[in-house]
């Protein structure tokens, strides 16, 4: 190009020569160097025209248009366009990239906070909005630590010791549990990511809860059995006949407890942990009900009216020893929970949806309304005394949950303390079958 003004420049000298020298010859001298210097004026003009063109365009803004030229500004203004438009291609796919990673950063699970070294917030993600109630159109440039004033969150970025997470309690909204990592990066820059671990605290919680109440479940029942069997042991003749058999009895109780207990402990886990649909075998319900009635009466001991009323449909789709398992625990925790004389009423029919119900229903001693909402906990006791004279383990309903959750079913609860209850495990239409 530098080459090209050269040329343009020697070709307009040479034009002009070879117009003032005829002039030369022809006029005079004087008039040839008007004529020269006249060319030379209207080329300079020429030149400062362009010029004041291009320096308009360099203080206008940066979206302008590059002006058009004649000439070799033509040429300069086509090198300005081409440079124009290659930094306006580089400049989207910056954009585009920018865009790329904010969308990444808003999809994120975790809240994200970008803050500088005067702790002034750079840019933040709707996660991290949610987290700590703020804004991100008017909250950039924000210190960070005026927004989140939590004493403990402060004392973290005072302390400047990042290696560990910051486990916080978060004041803003209740019960959530958040873990807060800052990681500094780039000059003075630090990536501030909140993680909302509320549901692991409370797994973990329930694990902690889990394993107490195990341990304190089985050492009762172990506290008598080791008890009377060392009793006996030490002295078995010291004692009559009828003394050693009835602790003998106390010890078989207390084992079949314990037995029970361990038994529900592996139906809840298998169900937990199985990650496979139940067997849609044909279950025949009416059947396995007669034989659930039995055994209530077995447990009744003649103790209640027990009735069992059967108009549903024969048959179901699902595992028959699952449904065996909700279906006895619900039974025998009516039996258990209504005193002697009460009446207890198990119920087999179709429901207005075309699905089905197993209700059992009690003139037992009720329950309050805001325990309905934890019976299916494990271990969970409206009456924890009560529970243990009554043999239960805690875990009945907890199975009866799950069971019924593999089989697309819901638990109902209906109960008034005093009166009795009544609790229903529902089955959708597509587990029917003839």
């Amino acid at each position: 190009m530098v080459k090209a003004v050269w040329l343009r420049a020697f070709f307009f000298l040479f034009l002009l020569c070879s117009v003032t020298g005829p002039v030369w010859i022809f006029v005079g001298r004087q008039q040839a160097w008007e004529t020269f210097c006249s060319g030379l004026l209207l080329y300079l003009l020429y030149h400062l025209w362009y010029l004041a063109k291009l320096m308009r365009w360099l203080r206008g803004p940066l979206d302008a248009r590059v002006p058009r030229g004649f000439g070799v500004w033509e040429m300069a203004f086509a090198g300005l366009h081409r440079r124009v438009r290659i930094r306006l291609e580089q400049q989207n796919a910056l954009a585009r990239a920018l865009e790329r990673f904010r969308l990444a950063g808003e999809a994120l699970p975790d809240g994200v906070i970008v803050f500088n070294r005067h702790r002034q917030i750079d840019g933040l993600n709707a996660q991290a909005a949610s987290h700590f109630n703020l804004n991100p159109a008017t909250d950039r440039g924000q210190p960070v630590t005026n927004l989140i004033r939590q004493p403990e969150f402060v004392a973290y970025l005072e302390a400047g010791l990042y290696t560990e997470p910051l486990l916080l309690q978060n004041d803003l909204q209740r019960g959530q549990t958040l873990q807060i990592q800052v990681i500094p990066y780039g000059d003075d820059q630090n990536l501030l990511i909140s993680r909302d671990i509320s549901q692991l605290e409370r797994l973990e919680n329930m694990r902690r809860d889990f394993v107490a109440n195990v341990s304190h479940e089985l050492k009762t029942p172990l506290t008598v059995v080791s008890g009377f069997v060392e009793m006996l042991v030490d002295d078995f003749d010291a004692y009559p006949r009828e003394d050693a058999l009835h602790y003998l009895g106390l010890v078989r109780e207390q084992s079949g407890r314990m037995q029970r207990l361990i038994d529900d402990l592996l139906t809840l886990s298998a169900l937990e942990t199985s990650r496979l649909t139940p067997v849609d075998d044909r279950v025949d319900v009416p059947a396995l009900l007669q034989v659930i009635f039995q055994e209530t009466q077995a447990l009744s001991g003649g103790r209640h009216q027990l009735e069992f009323h059967c108009d549903g449909p024969t048959a179901l789709l699902g595992c028959a020893s699952e449904l065996r398992s909700a279906f006895g625990n619900l039974a025998s925790n009516a039996v258990r929970y209504t005193p002697d004389g009460g009446k207890v009423v198990l119920c087999w029919s179709g429901t207005a949806e075309g699905g089905a119900a197993f209700s059992v229903a009690d003139t037992g001693i009720g329950i309050l309304a805001q325990h309905i909402p934890r019976l299916t906990e494990r271990f969970y006791r409206v009456d924890r005394s009560r529970s243990r004279e009554t043999g239960g383990t805690g875990l009945g309903l907890a199975i009866v949950k799950h069971v019924l959750t593999r089989h697309q079913g819901r638990l109902e609860v209906e109960s008034e303390p005093g009166k009795g209850s009544r609790f229903s495990a529902n089955f959708p239409p597509s587990r029917i079958t003839a």
